[in-house]
């Protein structure tokens, strides 16, 4: 579903390279956790495969549609969770998942069934009619996922998405995104949570400073060690790695 190939990002005119030659390959069918120290390079990376930056160097194609040089049919298959939110605050939380809706030309009864079927499972039906700037963070982080899961796209994109979730709503989504890769199609998600990256994910990539460091189920990247946490592999890795450029 994504492919990456040799894909490098600088800023401050190339002197800080946020990301270092990925190559990255994932599947129909999994979810995949995308996980790094802060800095590491796991937003800058999930900007380009949603073509919101452009690669210095590298190519990036979702479902087979490189997504800059196709970037209308490429985006369409995917459905973003951004880490902050960007929001039409003077909307109310059904205007918005409406308006969104209209921009990927959702037939109406797609449109109401899944607006109602999302509302339901995140607690929203008695909030969808009230302003979106009278939300708390946590309903504007279910407005985001109810707006970017509306159009039933094949590939989801999460930017740490249970942040602000009450805990209903965090194994309500987690089980849907289950539920997504159980019908073939994919989710890629970052978190800070390990302990949830390595309950649900079935690859992990790890990235520090740039460079995607690990990648693997977690028996791969126990290595034979059982027992060995994610957390306690994501610490040997980049430690290791920091370690290797001193």
């Amino acid at each position: 579903m994504i492919n990456i190939k040799n894909v490098t990002k600088s800023y401050a005119k190339g002197s800080v390279k946020a990301v270092d030659d990925i190559s990255l390959e994932v599947k129909n069918g999994e979810i995949f956790g995308f996980i790094g120290p802060n800095g590491a390079g796991k937003t800058t990376t999930i900007k380009m495969i949603t073509g919101i930056l452009k690669p210095d160097t590298g190519s990036i194609t979702i479902g087979g549609k490189d997504i800059q040089t196709d970037s209308v049919e490429a985006k369409r298959q995917i459905g973003f969770v951004p880490d902050s939110h960007e929001l039409y605050d003077r909307l109310t939380g059904m205007e918005y998942i409406k308006f969104i809706s209209d921009v990927y030309g959702v037939p109406e009864a797609q449109r109401k069934a899944n607006t109602e079927k999302y509302l339901a499972m995140f607690g929203l039906e008695d909030s969808s009619e009230e302003l979106i700037k009278t939300y708390s963070h946590g309903m504007k982080q279910k407005i985001t996922l109810i707006s970017a899961l509306v159009h039933e796209p094949p590939l989801w994109i999460l930017d740490e998405p249970m942040t602000g979730l009450d805990p209903k709503a965090s194994f309500a989504l987690k089980e849907e995104m289950r539920s997504h890769c159980d019908r073939g199609n994919t989710v890629f998600f970052s978190t800070h949570v390990l302990e949830v990256a390595e309950r649900i994910c079935d690859r992990i990539g790890i990235i520090d400073d740039g460079k995607l460091i690990a990648v693997g189920t977690i028996e791969e990247l126990r290595k034979g060690e059982k027992g060995t946490t994610l957390e306690n592999i994501f610490f040997k890795l980049t430690e290791a790695a920091e370690g290797g450029e001193k």
